[in-house]
């Protein structure tokens, strides 16, 4: 029975820090580039983000190599910020944006950037463990339309579902 408990937990484990099939990570990734302070441009709706405007994720680097996330928004029902700080380290090699992320103690899930701008680091699509997560990442707060066009139709050729995507506003 212990046996079977531990490849159940081992199994539901790896399929959290798992990804699309049809999505691969970038790779030639520099760490030291993507640090810093990123807006999200776009999202699908999960609980812990609901009704927040103002969204952002801050990176930087942690003394044991990882990653120290710290997430924010602001939720105008509350009329009060929200944060929520992590850690996340690389799954398979720091030259691949692959990361396995947590905000639950020994939890962890999948943070996979499949698009960036290799050039200057500006924009980053990023998902989950599967196609209910799905974000659209920006060093300014707001971008063109034809960058959200392009978002969009990459991700619908992807299989994401485009139609319940929430593009955030940015007024604080």
């Amino acid at each position: 029975m212990k046996k079977v408990l531990v490849t159940l937990c081992s199994l539901f484990l790896a399929g959290c820090t798992g990804y699309p099939k049809n999505i691969s990570p970038v790779s030639d990734f520099h760490l030291s580039r993507y640090l810093g302070k990123w807006y999200e441009i776009a999202r699908l709706d999960h609980r812990f983000e609901r009704g927040l405007s103002n969204v952002t994720a801050e990176y930087s680097l942690k003394d044991d190599g990882g990653v120290m996330v710290v997430n924010r928004g602001f939720s105008e029902t509350k009329n009060e910020w929200s944060q929520a700080e992590g850690k996340a380290y690389f799954v398979r090699g720091e030259d691949e944006g692959y990361l396995k992320v947590s905000f639950f103690g020994p939890f962890y899930g999948s943070y996979v950037i499949f698009e960036l701008d290799q050039d200057n680091y500006q924009y980053a699509y990023v998902t989950g463990p599967d196609q209910s997560y799905l974000w659209f990442l920006s060093r300014t707060p707001s971008v063109n339309e034809q960058m959200k066009r392009d978002f969009v139709s990459r991700v619908a050729s992807l299989g994401y579902p485009v139609d319940e995507l929430i593009f955030v506003e940015h007024n604080q």
